[in-house]
């Protein structure tokens, strides 16, 4: 018996359709009414429809998803089968098909006949709906959703210095993502708020910013593409522009040019530059296009140079933007360099085609102040191309303050939490195409102008909807993403699940962009972006997270995108269940990777190219010194259980000097890497990205080393600070929030999207006004601010102590030591970081209890490679915030007790010890009187809000304790080994001269000086 794969409407049957559409789409209707058995077909199609319009069918399919009508042309042994639009709210594959068809020819077995059947939503057969990424015969590929030209481009910019060329990755695509709403100027209630309720210590307006900024963006770029934002991408609170149209500026910086030989001049174009001007910004001024602008002619060798020299208020990281004017005679690679702590880094960027905005070229570490060797962007004349123009205009350092004014007040906020329509004033969209499009209406302008934004970057004839063929900026836009978690709620502990919309058709019913383009291109890039979510959701934490509609609706966010692109909810930042997941770091990584799986499978696709996805992070990373004096680094490779392709076939190693930043990194296709020639006294370190032809993977931790010119042997600092994770929740029928004061979770880096603590924990408050958003209301003292949390960088600040002090060491993750790939007993001290390392369940642990927990202060192998250690006669400093806690209050398991209490010397006195961080010497004259450690969430240092008070047991004793209540808060122990066990992180300590002091102080309790 035959069934069709792929079964299309045929000629006749459309004849056939044109001459009944008037036929009742109700009833079964026929090209005849003779039967050809005795077996009456029309009540086994009634059947069908029956069975399946009640859900009692084995089809799973949307309770709203129904057989409209039925067609039969016996004289073709044709049946159609026409559903309602709800079919298609599910992702449609060949498999859909296939059990469709093999599901209605069961109820046609009795005819003992063979039938071709079609399958009808919305006057289009469902093979229709397939995306072409899913589609396994690729002959059927529908070219009218492919791109009119699919080859390869100049890209807008080019890092020069970049260790990897991403080739089957994103390499010269530009995609434009927007993360959600913002902080806006309400004209209703003529104030600056933002435009969601602030709920469960979140707003939507920030959430999907913790997505975007941290991990999808830089996962993007590491795959080769250029990503650009219509809000603010950079955090940093500071902001230098320079700009000679401003004399003002000149106080922040110095802008200096240069003519070589006389050959090549600059010369100052009066109009299209940019003008600092006035600050607040009016609603009308456009900074782009006010102002003066420089030119001269490349030449094969450097015969003219430009060059920003800002003052930096404070030491730290910068984006780095900048700005020219663009024109066909400019050339394609205009070479600007970023002198930073770093080194050098060099950026070529094509000035066809972008300009009059600012142009985002990378984030850089800079030191405080003027310094013109390590901290200014230089650009030369030197090019490929002879004669061409080179532009040179404003530059701007870090994201800094709003300054747009609205009612006669800016925001007084970061950028970055500002909404759309402030930064693109900024960044010198025009207003009458992207920004002013309703008349006094921000909510409306705001959510409106992120979708003309990309439409102006792209130009004619995908230009701004209100004049497609305005020739904007010509960056060949690839994909659009609006990135939000959308409203709704349940009282059971399930999630509301992810829903991404598209739309078929424009403002104007048209299903082509103006390029010719089909909209349903929409579909198909909605389609693989909620199937990767969901299944890497489903495969990392909750087999049971639902997968909402693929919705086909006129969102303007969804329909004003002149090049395709969709619309992501990606759950519900109302629900208590879904927010679970969303403020937990290792939840927004998996998420990230995947949205940025789904562009690259679907953009390979587009441009029938092979796709490779980057690899994950290293793990098992370790350092050690050679006999030949040399640095050695070894780490391994990290399998990707559900990207076949993620494999590794290189890596980059990355260095950082003492305080500085980090270099362009150096090459190795080996999981190893020797570094010679080290200049001693000297803090050097490393982090490790994997790569393969698709791109970087995330960067591993940092590792440091010190080689001291007292030539001793090394100690060791073991980094075990993993932990990444939300804040503890708590649910019953009466009260249910997150309980930052049991424990605050510790976010990945920094967290950017924390309002202030929940206030409202009653399941039964309703929402009246964003104001009074009922249960999960949160406070507003810390929104707009950041907190930091894990960097993964605290060997350095216990390393630099080492180094201070004259003695060299080596690191390694707790991974390697537990898997035994060094010798603990070659190292006559060694420093275990612990941090907040602490039992944390994998999310929502009960669906899958073999992900068991992550983040165990002393697991099985480390209890016994530190016995081990020890019982050699090693010397162990560990310090950490649930040192003993984590065991005492979680373990069942007494050769566990039995190790805190026999080998490490210590019991449990209290598991929050302390709420100041104020600690002072006990019984002991040689330390310092007294220390104070972070317990306040800031930007610098992660809080801590639990320290463990201390036992001093079998023999050890207290030498800290805490000033508040006298509780024992550090132990020392010394005979045939020796402990110095403290109850709070020795990188939280404030002061760097106190950390300096007590590290030199337990060196020689443990006569190691």
């Amino acid at each position: 018996m035959y069934i069709s794969k792929y079964l299309l409407i045929n000629f006749s049957l459309l004849i056939f359709l044109i001459l009944n559409a008037g036929c009742s789409r109700k009833e079964i209707v026929k090209e005849t009414l003779q039967h050809k058995s005795n077996i009456n077909i029309d009540s086994l199609l009634n059947n069908f429809k029956s069975d399946f319009n009640e859900g009692k069918t084995v089809f799973k399919k949307s309770q709203f998803a129904l057989i409209d009508s039925i067609r039969i042309i016996e004289s073709l042994d044709e049946i159609s089968i026409y559903f309602n639009k709800y079919l298609i709210t599910e992702p449609i594959r060949e498999e859909t098909i296939y059990t469709l068809s093999a599901l209605l020819q069961s109820y046609l077995t009795k005819l003992n006949k063979d039938f071709n059947f079609s399958f009808i939503v919305e006057n289009k057969s469902l093979e229709y709906y397939i995306p072409n990424f899913y589609r396994t015969d690729k002959s059927k590929i529908d070219t009218s959703r492919l791109p009119i030209d699919a080859s390869k481009r100049i890209p807008v910019l080019k890092y020069v210095d970049k260790k990897n060329d991403a080739i089957k990755g994103l390499k010269n695509r530009n995609i434009v993502l927007w993360n959600s709403h913002g902080w806006y100027y309400s004209q209703t209630t003529n104030r600056w708020e933002w435009q969601r309720p602030r709920l469960f210590q979140t707003v939507e307006d920030l959430l999907p910013t913790s997505f975007v900024i941290p991990y999808l963006i830089p996962m993007l770029e590491n795959a080769g593409a250029t990503v650009f934002l219509p809000r603010e991408r950079d955090t940093q609170l500071n902001e230098v522009v320079l700009d000679d149209d401003n004399p003002d500026n000149f106080k922040k910086g110095f802008i200096k040019k240069h003519n070589e030989y006389q050959k090549s001049v600059w010369t100052k174009s009066i109009s299209d530059g940019f003008n600092l001007g006035k600050i607040p910004y009016r609603d009308n001024y456009n900074p782009f296009g006010s102002g003066a602008h420089h030119i001269t002619k490349s030449e094969k060798i450097e015969t003219a140079s430009f060059e920003w020299i800002p003052e930096f208020p404070e030491h730290g990281e910068y984006a780095v933007y900048i700005s020219f004017v663009p024109s066909s005679a400019n050339a394609t690679d205009a070479t600007y360099s970023v002198y930073h702590l770093g080194g050098i880094t060099k950026v070529q960027i094509n000035q066809t085609i972008g300009g009059k905005t600012w142009t985002y070229i990378g984030s850089y570490k800079f030191q405080k102040g003027y310094n013109p060797e390590q901290g200014k962007v230089f650009l030369s004349n030197k090019s490929s191309e002879i004669g061409k123009i080179i532009s040179a205009d404003a530059i701007r350092f870090g994201g800094g303050i709003g300054v747009v004014s609205r009612n006669g007040s800016t925001s007084n906020r970061p950028k970055f939490v500002e909404g759309a329509l402030y930064y693109l004033q900024y960044a010198g969209a025009p207003a009458s195409l992207v920004l002013n499009l309703n008349s006094n209406n921000s909510y409306t302008d705001d959510y409106q102008s992120r979708a003309e934004f990309a439409n102006y970057l792209n130009g004619a004839p995908l230009g701004p909807n209100k004049n497609r063929n305005h020739e904007g900026l010509r960056i060949p836009i690839d994909l659009t993403l609006a990135f939000h978690t959308d409203a709704g709620i349940t009282s059971g502990d399930s999630t509301i699940g992810t829903l991404v919309i598209y739309s078929s058709i424009d403002i104007d019913s048209s299903e082509s962009f103006p390029n010719g383009l089909s909209r349903f291109s929409n579909r198909d890039f909605a389609d693989i972006l909620q199937s990767e979510i969901v299944r890497d959701i489903k495969f990392h934490f909750n087999p049971n997270w639902k997968k909402r509609d693929l919705r086909n609706s006129l969102y303007s966010e969804a329909f004003r995108p002149n090049m395709t692109g969709a619309l992501l909810e990606l759950l519900s930042h109302q629900n208590f269940f879904d927010i679970q997941f969303a403020l937990d770091p290792r939840f927004k990584i998996i998420v990230s990777r995947a949205i940025y799986k789904a562009m690259l499978k679907y953009l390979s696709t587009q441009n029938n190219s092979e796709y490779i996805v980057a690899p994950l992070p290293i793990t098992h990373f370790r350092t050690d010194l050679t006999k030949t004096g040399s640095i050695r680094l070894e780490w391994n490779a990290t399998h990707d259980p559900i990207e076949p392709t993620a494999s590794p076939n290189g890596y980059i190693v990355y260095t950082r000097i003492n305080e500085g930043g980090f270099d362009n990194g150096i090459f190795t296709s080996t999981p190893f890497i020797e570094f010679s020639d080290l200049r001693k006294n000297t803090l050097y370190s490393f982090k490790i990205n994997a790569i393969n032809d698709g791109g970087e993977s995330q960067p591993s931790e940092i590792l440091a080393v010190n080689i001291s010119s007292a030539d001793t042997p090394p100690f060791l600092i073991i980094n075990s600070f993993d932990r990444i994770c939300g804040p503890y929740a708590v649910k019953d029928s009466s009260f249910s929030g997150l309980m930052n004061i049991i424990d605050a979770g510790v976010p990945h880096i920094y967290d950017l999207s924390f309002t202030g603590l929940q206030y409202d924990f009653s399941p039964s408050s309703e929402f009246i006004t964003n104001d009074m958003p009922g249960h999960g209301a949160s406070n507003s003292d810390f929104e707009a601010k950041i907190i930091a949390g894990n960097t993964f960088d605290f060997v350095s600040v216990h390393g630099t102590a080492l180094k201070d002090l004259g003695f060299s060491f080596v690191s390694a993750s707790d991974e390697a030591v537990e898997d035994h790939y060094l010798d603990l007993s070659k190292y006559k001290f060694v420093d275990l970081i612990l941090g907040e390392e602490k039992s944390t369940k994998w999310l929502i642990q009960e669906f899958d209890s073999s992900k068991g927990i992550q983040f165990k202060t002393f697991t099985k192998k480390m209890q016994l490679s530190i016995k081990e250690y020890l019982f050699k006669g090693g010397n162990l400093f560990v310090s950490g915030a649930h040192i003993a806690s984590d065991i005492v209050l979680s373990s069942r398991d007494t050769t566990e007790i039995n190790f805190l209490k026999d080998v490490l010397k210590y019991d449990l006195a209290s598991p929050a010890a302390s709420k100041t961080g104020e600690v002072k010497v006990y019984g002991n004259e040689k330390l310092p009187t007294n220390l104070k450690f972070n317990t306040v969430s800031n930007d610098k240092i992660y809080a801590v809000e639990a320290p463990d008070g201390l036992i001093p047991v079998n023999g050890s004793k207290s030498i800290f304790r805490y000033v508040e209540n006298s509780i024992d808060a550090a132990i020392f122990y010394k005979r045939e080994y020796g402990i110095a066990a403290f109850g709070f992180p020795f990188e939280t300590i404030i002061d760097s001269k106190q950390r300096l002091e007590l590290m030199k102080r337990i060196l020689e309790l443990f006569e190691l000086e």
